[in-house]
């Protein structure tokens, strides 16, 4: 199977598990914020950021190392023994001394909600874990199904913490926790990991190499978290978190823009990394990273051209203040998307200080340009902010992959008729009241997507014609 098949193969196995679950999680936005506050609905915001925060500060991202490690030993039983076993018996004693030092601090802290950032930490490290694992084996099924599992048992914790016993900020969280155990215990019978788990299999020398690969992605994590993280601690701190809520209900829609992202990039990512030394990897990457740039684009092109519509009939009319947002936040997540093609290069030849120092610098854009701006023009900071930091980004990346590597080759016929429908698409959301403008620009957008993507649109419905 050549390279572009297997990479579709995997996307669509991903795409099973991971856009169901999404799709429900999206529509029950309107669920989540009739029955929670502002406020409430801002604290969940608020304690989930903490807990993405704790994460790689807790685990060293070691996670990702096992799964780039277990990629180069699909076939090697005894080194698959020895990764897992030496990544499970670290990351355990890591979650251990967590406890120990959270225990220590928590008496101290006046929050009715703190205890969560324990329980909700550990849980999500050991289903990370789980979850690289098995895509370090190359079992995208079993992954795909894990992800719907934690997804959909999450969703039905949540209407029944939330309709039926009303139990408010505490059943999302709960929730929460609950759909991760269970994701965790769903991977350890069916991959059967405990035939990998053994305590003489533990080896320094390769903990030393998994740490020496993952500790240079944590900084870059905790940039990625000052990015979407750090808005909201600021918003929270200077605003109240009734306006993180607000903030939090806007962010839904480019999450869910960047979720369809993430599940292309797990396969991409993979795909980058068994064929970055292939003769022709050079035309390949810089083929797919077009394609890709046009289909995501035009998805966001198509959210802000339909959200004037959409956005009022998801969201309670109680975070209307959240409708401007909007675009700055899609517009941001184009260039977080343009990162991500790029960053699989760097993975792939596993340079992950390159990663890091970059996200660094972005992050501290970040979080000046925010601190400098919230009082001024309030929600308008944070969503200013990450835009600028992901551009500075993507456009230092592409310079970076071309002094490090090879020339990526954007088209840039394709930059220019974006940018001209885009600032169409953009004047019709902030300056028309019109529906049939709505319209539209909904029309535009459709027409907008054919034509930059109708190459692949033809490729894709020939294939189906020769399958029948």
């Amino acid at each position: 199977m050549n390279r572009e098949k297997t990479l579709l193969k995997n996307t669509a196995i991903i795409t099973i598990g991971k856009i169901c679950t999404q799709a429900i999680t999206f529509f029950l936005l309107p669920l989540y914020t009739y029955i929670l506050s502002t406020e409430e609905y801002g604290t969940v915001d608020l304690l989930n950021t903490l807990v993405s925060l704790l994460l790689p500060i807790v685990t060293f991202q070691v996670e990702q190392a096992v799964f780039r490690k277990l990629i180069d030993n699909r076939d090697k039983e005894r080194n698959k023994k020895s990764i897992i076993s030496t990544a499970l018996i670290a990351v355990t004693i890591q979650c251990g001394i967590y406890l120990c030092v959270f225990f220590s601090i928590a008496p101290f802290v006046d929050n009715d909600y703190k205890y969560f950032l324990a329980t909700n930490v550990i849980a999500y490290i050991f289903a990370s874990l789980m979850q690289q694992i098995a895509r370090g084996l190359g079992d995208n099924v079993k992954y795909a199904v894990g992800s719907f599992l934690s997804a959909l048992s999450t969703i039905l914790f949540n209407i029944l913490f939330l309709v039926v016993f009303r139990f408010g900020a505490n059943g999302m969280l709960m929730a929460n926790m609950l759909g991760q155990i269970l994701c965790t215990l769903y991977y350890i019978f069916s991959l059967k990991l405990y035939r990998y788990i053994s305590y003489r299999a533990f080896k320094k020398k390769l903990l030393k190499k998994l740490w020496s690969y993952s500790l240079p992605l944590v900084p870059n994590a905790i940039s990625w978290w000052v990015f979407s993280g750090s808005n909201r601690v600021i918003i929270s701190s200077m605003l109240g978190v009734a306006k993180n809520g607000i903030f939090s209900a806007a962010s839904k829609f480019s999450s869910v823009y960047i979720t369809i992202y993430n599940i292309f990039n797990l396969s991409w990512t993979e795909t980058v990394a068994l064929h970055i030394n292939d003769s022709d990897a050079k035309e390949f990457l810089n083929k797919t990273i077009n394609e890709m740039l046009r289909f995501f684009v035009a998805i966001a092109v198509g959210i802000i051209a339909f959200m004037p519509i959409v956005y009022p009939i998801m969201i309670n009319e109680n975070y209307s203040e959240g409708y401007n947002q909007v675009p700055l936040m899609m517009i941001g997540s184009i260039f977080n998307v343009v990162i991500g093609l790029i960053s699989a290069i760097y993975v792939a030849k596993k340079n992950t200080k390159a990663i890091a120092s970059t996200s660094i610098v972005s992050a501290i854009i970040n979080i000046v340009v925010s601190i400098s701006l919230i009082n001024f023009i309030d929600l308008y900071a944070a969503s200013i902010a990450s835009l600028s930091a992901y551009l500075i980004m993507s456009v230092y990346r592409v310079y970076d992959i071309k002094k490090r590597y090879f020339e990526l080759k954007i088209d840039k016929k394709f930059i220019v008729f974006s940018i001209i429908v885009l600032s169409i698409i953009l004047s019709i959301y902030y300056l028309s009241h019109s529906m049939i403008i709505y319209v539209f620009g909904i029309l535009l957008a459709i027409a907008y997507a054919y034509i930059v993507n109708r190459k692949n649109l033809k490729a894709i419905f020939n294939m189906i014609i020769k399958r029948k």
